[in-house]
Formats: C-alpha cells, structure tokens, sequence
C-alpha cells in the first residue's frame, strides 16, 4: 500500500475534486471522537498544504501503528464548529477541514500497514484508499440500545435534582461517568463503560 502525492493542485490549492486522501488523527483528537458521537470531523490550524476539496474521500487514521478509524467525505464548513469537541458553541475558525463521516469503526480500528504519512493531510492513491475501504467489510446491522446513567443527587427538589444531574453531566462527561448499556429487551446483559471502554463497576470482582 503505497501513498500518492502527485495530484496536480489548482490555483485555489485544492485537487481534483475526486481525489482521496488520508487524515491523521493525533491521539488526543482520536479519543474525543471516541468517546462523543460526531456527524463530521473538522480540523483547524491546516495551512501552507494542498488541501482535499469538497466531495474527496477521505480515510481517518491514526498513528503507531497505522490504523483505519473512520471514511468520510470532505463537505464545506458549516457556520459553527467544535475546535473543542466538548464545546458544540466554539466559534467558526477560517480554514477548517470538514469531514462528514460515512463509516466509523473507532472502537475497532483496522491496520493500514505499511501507509506511511507526509503529515496530518497525505493524498492517499485510489487504490490504496479502496484497499483500505474494502478491509471494513459490510456495516454490521443496527439494533435498539437502552443506554442509561445514574447518579445519586442530594437536592431540595426534583426540579433541583435535575439541574444538578445535567451539572454533573456537563462536568464529567463520559470521562469519569459510568454509562450502562445493555440490547433492548435484555436488560440482564447491561455493561458499564467508561472512556468508550467496557468498565467492572463491581469491586467484589476486583478481590
């Protein structure tokens, strides 16, 4: 697998607008995307590059090793994004790389040994972006979740209690607080997960 970097780039310093390309994630980046569910993936501070253009494929990657995380397709800058993944309200930041994801597989990731990368962007050759593609296989089915969190609040009121909840929420988000999720209608195979990762919250267990 090999990457291409000879796309001739307009004057705009975009490519054709078919091209394919490979994005890197650094590990911070990769664990918020992770963690919260986001439709696209924008990343700023991209300059002095050739840059993919509106309607390229790309393949999200991650580093040591190379691994597949997600395929997307560039789109234009929506009027907000979230520099902050945690902050949906950060403001427009000119330059943004927009991805609107079509496949993600960041809890299993796929090795894309031996791609190499000439930094966060790389033109990725299509064939060595449909290999990549075609490791995924077809999307596994989609079924019904019941996802639930619970916390012990101290208040004078329900109103109360539940402002506090979202205060708490809001404060530690999935970082520190335990989510239990278990298939609709089999509530018995609940399993708690912490940091996107299934997590023991039972210490007799830990003995």
């Amino acid at each position: 697998m090999t990457t291409e970097t000879a796309y001739r780039a307009g004057a705009d310093g975009h490519t054709d607008p078919t091209g394919t390309w490979a994005v890197l994630l650094p590990a911070e980046r990769f664990e918020a995307e992770r963690l919260v569910h986001h439709d696209t993936l924008e990343l700023t501070g991209l300059t002095d590059i050739v840059r993919p253009a509106p309607g390229d494929q790309v393949a999200v990657l991650v580093d040591a090793p190379p691994r597949l995380v997600a395929l997307g397709r560039v789109s234009a800058p929506a009027q907000r994004h979230r520099e902050d993944p945690d902050d949906p309200q950060s403001p427009v930041e000119p330059g943004a790389l927009v991805v609107a994801y079509t496949r993600r597989v960041f809890d299993e990731p796929v090795p894309a040994d031996p791609l190499t990368f000439d930094g966060p962007v790389t033109a990725l050759a299509p064939a060595a972006f449909r290999a990549l593609a075609d490791q995924l296989g077809p999307p596994p089915a989609r079924r019904s979740w019941l996802v639930s969190l619970d916390l012990p609040i101290e208040a004078d009121t329900r109103a109360e209690a539940v402002r506090l909840f979202w205060s708490y929420v809001q404060e530690l988000g999935p970082r520190e607080l335990p989510a239990f999720v278990s298939p609709a209608g089999d509530e018995l195979a609940m399993q708690a997960f912490v940091l996107g990762e299934q997590a023991n919250q039972d210490p007799e267990e830990d003995d």
